[in-house]
């Protein structure tokens, strides 16, 4: 493991518009008497050494969670990478070096998730890694001779000194997460997708009944 001060600041991004769940916070939507930001909290405060949340609208729903909550600065809900130059500009305020992103509606993620973001960011001047699964059957049939893995883009461990470059590329229109991080030579940490993907998330009513069946595994 990193020494202390070099394990960043943890963000979780919950600024999205939920759409596919009628509208309104995932991240409230409940698993085993438990809200998904709560288990989300709960997994990533010991891996970090701070947390700040991520959200649009009023602050004061999220009172209750002693957080600070960070809106995104780029207008127009401009995806995760809009949520992550929030977290930047709040890290760079506390003198942190580098942010671990996670989503606020993806309960599993792992308990090592910081330290192997950290391993696979060794060497690099400007750490900058997505967390990646190995693709298994239709999708790994459908990527050909392609990439062997899924990238999770809101997992990913983000550099302060790249924060002003994440800001113009926003600014003229990029959205796409792996657009940027390509471009910046960024790396993927592989983990284990048994017994199931640790990235599953909640976007649908389906999803929510899955993920009370996944808790005795995760």
């Amino acid at each position: 493991m990193a020494e202390r001060e070099q394990i960043p600041l943890g963000v979780i991004l919950a600024g999205g518009l939920a759409t596919r769940m009628g509208g309104g916070d995932k991240g409230m939507l409940q698993i085993g008497g438990q809200s998904l930001l709560d288990r989300v909290i709960d997994r990533i405060s010991p891996q970090v050494t701070g947390l700040a949340l991520n959200a649009n609208g009023n602050a004061s729903r999220f009172l209750k969670l002693g957080l600070p909550v960070i809106a995104d600065s780029i207008e127009g809900f401009a995806g995760p990478l809009a949520g992550v130059l929030a977290g930047l500009d709040w890290a760079a305020e506390q003198g942190a070096r580098s942010i671990v992103t996670v989503a606020a509606d993806t309960p599993f993620f792992p308990r090592d998730l910081v330290a192997q973001l950290l391993q696979a960011a060794d060497g690099q001047r400007h750490p900058l890694v997505l967390a990646t699964t190995p693709r298994t059957g239709d999708d790994a049939l459908k990527s050909g001779g392609g990439k062997r893995v899924n990238r999770h883009p809101t997992f990913g461990l983000w550099p302060v000194a790249l924060r002003d470059d994440l800001r113009v590329a926003l600014e003229g229109g990029l959205r796409k997460v792996v657009l940027w991080t390509d471009q910046h030579e960024g790396r993927e940490a592989l983990f284990s997708a048994e017994p199931f993907d640790p990235f599953f998330n909640v976007n649908t009513p389906e999803d929510l009944a899955r993920a009370e069946t996944l808790l005795e595994q995760a």
